[in-house]
């Protein structure tokens, strides 16, 4: 088979062809380089604040449940009949107000007839102590035995004792028929009446209704053993310094938010460890001349007076969690950012208490710290704190409340 002996001309043409593309390709190269090729990035924006150690004041808020500081049950003393309500259930009612009314029919009976009975044993003493009299003189002078005398002096004895005895049922007599009115022993707010009228009372269905003291009201609130202990830790590394002599003030928090106008103050530290619940009762005396507070509502209470010395207070979304743990970037004397670990303690508001890791004058980030890298340089700007209500810890040194109840100064 003959070959094709291959024309010059188009070799000719394939060698300009294919160099015409590498000069294209290298110009499209250099054209994708010159896009690449510009200005350095600028310095990411962040806020930042400087770290200022204060002493900051710091309150515990807890459940609690208001309990009557003096809550009467009210019990029939004698069994009869119930005569008369003569009070509103419900209503306020002040000490020594009239309750029921049993029927005194058979009580004032009862009192005749124990006081007949002293004016019959009054008459026999006199009989028996004008025998003596006579006697006396008579045994002086021989003209009566020695036993005549004994038989008188024992005659006017027993006569005089029969007496007192007489007058003792006249008293039992007049209690029972008091006992049949009723009355009040305290100031304060009726229960329910648990009897009506016309039915007998007898020592299986005395309880009659209750009687509720509203001032002072009693609150009551529970510690955990975790709390305490963790309480006593803050007060060992120097975390939290309770007020002096332990004189917790103690604010009412109403179901609606508003503030009770009356502060508490701890009375009552249960020393008995509740092996059910796991808490120790605290008890807060509060006044409520007007009433507001009703026994068993629930409400809050706050424990205000510890002061946590030289705290260290960063917001919250300045602190960010690795695997390693919770950090904040540090802004360096160079400018550049630094990743530093801390230990976080309570909330407070909208803020952490950093316990370790900090200190005085250091700049950290607040806003913009997510997208930060180590030793990268930033363009800071002061951060603005909002304002707002006094802020309650989050997690606080709640065993503050039992050594207060104890009268410890720490």
């Amino acid at each position: 088979m003959n070959r094709r002996t291959p024309n010059p001309c188009t070799r000719a043409a394939r060698k300009i062809a294919l160099g015409m593309a590498c000069l294209a390709a290298l110009h499209l190269g250099g054209c994708g380089k010159e896009k690449k090729a510009g200005p350095a990035s600028a310095a990411p924006t962040v806020t930042v604040m400087e770290v200022v150690p204060t002493d900051m004041p710091v309150s515990a808020e807890y459940v609690a449940q208001t309990q009557s500081s003096r809550q009467v049950n009210i019990y029939a003393r004698v069994s009869g009949f119930l005569d008369r309500r003569l009070y509103t259930e419900g209503a306020a009612v002040r000490e020594g107000q009239v309750l029921f009314q049993i029927d005194p029919k058979p009580f004032q009976v009862q009192l005749d007839q124990a006081k007949a009975a002293l004016a019959k044993q009054e008459a026999s003493l006199e009989v028996a102590r004008a025998n003596l009299a006579r006697t006396k003189p008579l045994a002086e002078l021989n003209a009566l035995s020695q036993k005549d005398l004994d038989d008188a002096t024992g005659q006017s004895q027993s006569a005089a004792a029969a007496v007192d005895q007489a007058k003792a049922q006249v008293e039992t007599a007049k209690l029972n028929l008091s006992y049949c009115t009723i009355t009040s022993p305290v100031n304060g707010m009726t229960g329910a009446a648990l009897q009506q009228e016309g039915t007998y009372i007898s020592p299986q269905n005395s309880q009659l209704t209750t009687v509720m003291l509203l001032s002072p009201m009693w609150v009551n609130f529970s510690l955990s053993e975790n709390e305490m202990q963790k309480f006593r830790g803050s007060i060992e590394k120097g975390l939290l310094r309770p007020p002096k002599n332990g004189r917790y003030a103690i604010e009412i928090v109403l179901v609606d938010g508003t503030i009770f106008p009356h502060t508490g103050r701890i009375t009552f530290a249960d020393p008995s460890y509740n092996s059910q619940t796991g808490t120790f009762l605290i008890r807060v005396s509060v006044d409520n001349p007007g009433g507001v507070l009703r026994p068993n509502q629930y409400v809050r209470v706050r424990v205000k007076g510890a002061v946590r010395p030289n705290a260290i207070l960063v917001p919250q979304k300045a602190v960010q969690q690795g695997s390693k743990g919770h950090f904040v970037w540090i802004v360096n004397k160079e400018g550049a950012v630094e990743l530093r670990p801390v230990i976080v303690g309570e909330w407070y508001g909208d803020d952490w208490f950093i316990d370790e890791g900090l200190r005085a004058g250091e700049r950290i980030v607040v806003d913009g710290a997510l997208t930060l890298r180590p030793d990268v340089k930033v363009a800071a700007q002061p951060h603005v704190r909002g304002t707002g209500p006094e802020p309650v810890a989050g997690r606080p040194p709640s065993g503050a409340a039992k050594d207060a109840a104890a009268g410890k100064d720490r």
